[in-house]
């Protein structure tokens, strides 16, 4: 019926009622947490592009996971900040790197808390760039193929630390299927894939460079990032990911892309991870510190539209303060 039979405020009148008919569920078991592991051997540096965010040593990433793990949050994510790269990025899969390290040691602080890493290069290359290359000065171009068995050796180092899951982030064509062989074959068949699938070529990742260092030397990542305009493409992508043995596929960055993470999971019919990307954290944390928005009413209307539009997970930078904020609605 119409009005004035049908009204729909009348569900609206006070918050038992909304809460009653409420839609989408945003908790702190949905997020997690990325961390940036210095290889520097104390201390936290702060990231003048992130407030609030910080490089950590090795204990200080232990001491964000404790604190992550007593706010309920999922999991954390880690991404290395070596203080030596090379033209292949070995430092990758160094045993003793810091992802390695750290990984390890937040495992036995804090094992019931899910460990991820990162697995790409651009943060260990002396160029910047998420593989190797091929050619020289500005007209080399990162070579597919000769990047994939790097990737795996990464993701094995990260298995044997004793990573919970591994998230490939850099977007090779096929490195779901050598990193999937490499692990089962290291007898790591257990060991799921979170895939960054649909990673765009986007301009919200400035403050994430500043933190890892990772700044491309020439050129950029759209030969292998995707185009911003593409929305067929990203679940293609997907689904490759899907038949190559990810059991998780994801989003990046979030915001401006909530009609591709609903897209990807009607799709894919895997969890779904959507990234909430340095750029949009440090966009929410400008306007606040300006006065021109809420931060805490902002950060949580953007991660539950990252809910509603079908992200499982969400990594984000707001994780910490996101929980706290829930565990006070509660």
């Amino acid at each position: 019926m119409a009005f004035p039979q049908t009204r729909m405020r009348r569900l609206r009148a006070s918050a038992g009622l909304r809460g009653l008919v409420r839609e989408t569920e945003l908790r702190a078991g949905h997020l997690v947490l990325p961390l940036f592991v210095n290889e520097a051997p104390s201390g936290r540096e702060p990231i003048e592009a992130m407030p609030g965010v910080e490089r950590l040593s090795l204990a200080e990433a232990v001491a964000e996971a404790r604190e992550a793990a007593g706010l309920a949050i999922a999991g954390v994510i880690l991404f290395g900040v070596p203080e030596h790269k090379d033209e292949e990025g070995s430092g990758a899969w160094d045993e003793n790197g810091a992802v390695q390290l750290a990984v390890a040691a937040i495992k036995a602080a804090v094992p019931d808390l899910l460990v991820m890493t990162d697995v790409c290069l651009c943060e260990y290359t002396s160029h910047g760039h998420c593989g190797v290359l091929r050619g020289e000065g500005t007209e080399a171009r990162v070579d597919n193929d000769a990047t994939l068995e790097l990737l795996a050796r990464t993701a094995v180092s990260h298995a044997h630390a004793g990573a919970d899951l591994v998230a490939p982030s850099d977007m090779m064509d096929g490195r779901v299927g050598v990193i999937r062989e490499a692990l089962d074959g290291e007898g790591f068949a257990e060991v799921p894939i979170m895939a960054y699938s649909a990673k765009f070529a986007s301009a919200f990742y400035g403050p994430f460079r500043e933190a890892a260092g990772s700044t491309p030397a020439f050129g950029d990542r759209r030969g292998y990032q995707m185009d911003p305009a593409n929305g067929r493409e990203a679940v293609r992508e997907a689904l490759l990911d899907v038949q190559e043995g990810a059991d998780m596929v994801m989003v990046k960055p979030a915001l401006a892309y909530g009609d591709l993470i609903a897209a990807v999971r009607e799709a894919s019919g895997l969890p779904v991870a959507a990234y909430n990307v340095s750029g949009e954290y440090a966009m929410v944390k400008a306007a606040a510190a300006a006065g021109y928005l809420d931060e805490r009413a902002t950060a949580l209307e953007i991660l539950t539209s990252l809910r509603r539009a079908g992200a499982d997970t969400i990594i984000t930078y707001h994780a910490k303060d996101a929980a706290r904020w829930l565990a006070e609605q509660s």
